[in-house]
């Protein structure tokens, strides 16, 4: 192919739980180096990601928000909602082919890790055998709320087990009873159940509620001091383990 004619590499950039200042070097110098700079949002909002690296954002780029056509209206389990949510990332996906054949490369911003409950990976596999991917590994959402506690999250041979608070009830409390050190994502109009399990479970006093962690309105509380019905969408909660610790 001639140089002239190269097609543009998709950057899958990582950029941690919140903080601007846990964007690691190689994720910056993706978006830096990136003519194109990309991300997803909900209708109306700037976007989470953009505002990150708002501090960063190079002069001159091309900027391309992919807006959601669905978020909360539509249950995540509703046939309508995956139809929905297919169409968006094959059409995101087509959008984006349309720099990356230009030659344009292309940086795709995501919240957290990319490849960790990240919207990337619905582009990602779409065009990874089409186009070169390079994907910036992310500070963990849920790293940084543990670090907001101060409380060690594993000890020894602690299993961690991460559980996205959309299980049915029944295999949650399954799950948590037999975990080690636990960490509850995808909370939302979830936190009753969850709290429940965890009341049930008599697991509550172990566990941190931490909304927006790491960021300029970070909270973060006992579990059992949360009494509200719903949480936001940068919400977790965490059990620390308690396994062997060395002397």
């Amino acid at each position: 192919m001639n140089a002239l004619h190269k097609k543009g590499r998709l950057y899958g950039v990582g950029l941690g739980p919140g903080d601007p200042e846990l964007i690691t070097l190689k994720a910056l110098n993706a978006i830096k180096s990136s003519p194109v700079i990309a991300w997803f949002a909900k209708a109306g909002r700037k976007g989470h990601a953009r505002s990150i690296v708002a501090p960063y954002m190079p002069q001159g780029i091309i900027e391309v928000p992919l807006y959601y056509p669905v978020t909360t209206e539509i249950p995540f389990d509703h046939p309508d909602y995956n139809d929905a949510l297919a169409k968006f990332y094959d059409e995101s996906a087509a959008y984006l082919t349309t720099h990356l054949d230009q030659g344009r490369d292309v940086a795709l911003l995501c919240e957290g890790d990319p490849l960790f409950y990240g919207s990337f990976m619905h582009p990602y596999i779409r065009l990874k055998d089409r186009y070169d991917v390079t994907i910036c590994p992310g500070v963990t959402g849920m790293s940084g709320c543990w670090t907001a506690t101060g409380i060690p999250m594993t000890w020894g041979d602690d299993v961690l087990s991460v559980l996205p608070g959309t299980l049915p009830r029944e295999e949650l409390a399954h799950r948590l009873e037999n975990a080690d050190a636990a960490v509850i994502m995808k909370i939302g109009k979830n936190f009753q159940k969850i709290r429940d399990v965890f009341d049930e479970l008599k697991l509550t006093d172990r566990a941190f509620y931490i909304e927006r962690g790491t960021m300029e309105n970070q909270r973060v509380m006992p579990l059992a001091s949360m009494i509200n019905d719903a949480a936001p969408y940068f919400s977790i909660i965490v059990m620390p383990g308690n396994g062997r610790r060395p002397q």
